[in-house]
């Protein structure tokens, strides 16, 4: 399947204001471009790109103060399937895991395992190991909090959503791997595209998307898979831009400076038609 997807975003600075942004798809996903993935600013400014710590692709620009607009639109090709599922994954010992995946068993800024660590393995620890105990976790974040977009609070960490018991995609995203890691599980943060695509439409404006993946042995032996503690479901679409150790990471917006948010409109759309894409794409 094809999906048209983009943003535009539009901020408001009070002078030259340095930026970082992860506002393109993650190298893995470029080879599925069916059209050309431009970033465009208003006004134009110099933009440089990197790859970060986290494989995310960054891009650097100084916005020269008022108002900067960002936009993107392009077509992406998926495979059109939810999201692997595999019942019989089973966790990897803590030392077996590879070296390059420890640094997601720690904690992090919103991730605050030291608070929670007595909590996780009071609910989770009779549970049984791998997959059935990710899942359970998964279920417990799903019910625990109760998403309300007005009340999204951008300093609140795992434990404040655990106690306060309401949040956004992030936060359902920062407990269940905070949970998963109090439980000697590799879980990361993910962040991304994920339209209303076999499902019903949600009437809400479109966001960007949290969600997380854990590290298990499965089938095929060690990989990432993907888990969703707010949707609680397998999804079709998803388009990964960052991943890291928690939102601080997978910001798609950082500026150094101060800079207020004016516009922030996000598509996703499935398109059946390669021609129909294309000429919606130009």
């Amino acid at each position: 399947m094809l999906v048209r997807t983009g943003f535009t975003i539009a901020f408001d600075t009070f002078g030259p204001t340095p930026m970082n942004l992860l506002l393109n798809v993650r190298p893995e996903r470029q080879g599925d471009l069916v059209t050309a993935e431009v970033v465009t600013f208003d006004p134009p400014v110099p933009a440089h790109q990197h790859i970060d710590a986290f494989g995310n692709v960054g891009t650097r620009i100084v916005a020269p103060g008022g108002r900067i607009t960002m936009a993107a639109d392009f077509t992406i090709a998926d495979h059109g399937t939810p999201d692997d599922q595999a019942p019989e994954a089973r966790q990897i010992p803590v030392q077996d895991v590879p070296d390059d995946v420890l640094v997601f068993l720690l904690g992090s800024r919103y991730c605050d395992t030291d608070k929670l660590s007595q909590t996780a393995w009071s609910l989770f620890g009779g549970a049984p190991e791998g997959w059935a105990r990710v899942q359970a976790i998964v279920d417990f974040a799903h019910t625990r909090l109760r998403f309300d977009y007005q009340q999204a609070d951008a300093t609140r960490t795992a434990f404040d959503g655990y106690t306060q018991r309401v949040g956004v995609c992030r936060d359902f995203a920062h407990l269940a791997i905070t949970l998963c890691r109090c439980m000697n599980i590799p879980a990361r943060y993910a962040t991304g595209y994920l339209g209303d695509i076999g499902v019903p439409k949600d009437p809400a404006p479109m966001d960007f998307s949290a969600w997380f993946e854990v590290y298990l042995h499965g089938p095929e032996g060690p990989r990432w898979y993907t888990f969703d503690a707010r949707h609680n479901r397998p999804r079709i679409g998803r388009i990964v831009m960052a991943r890291g150790r928690d939102a601080t990471d997978c910001a798609l917006t950082t500026s150094f400076g101060t800079a207020q948010l004016i516009q922030f409109d996000v598509h996703t759309d499935a398109v059946h038609d390669t021609q129909d894409a294309l000429a919606q794409a130009a």
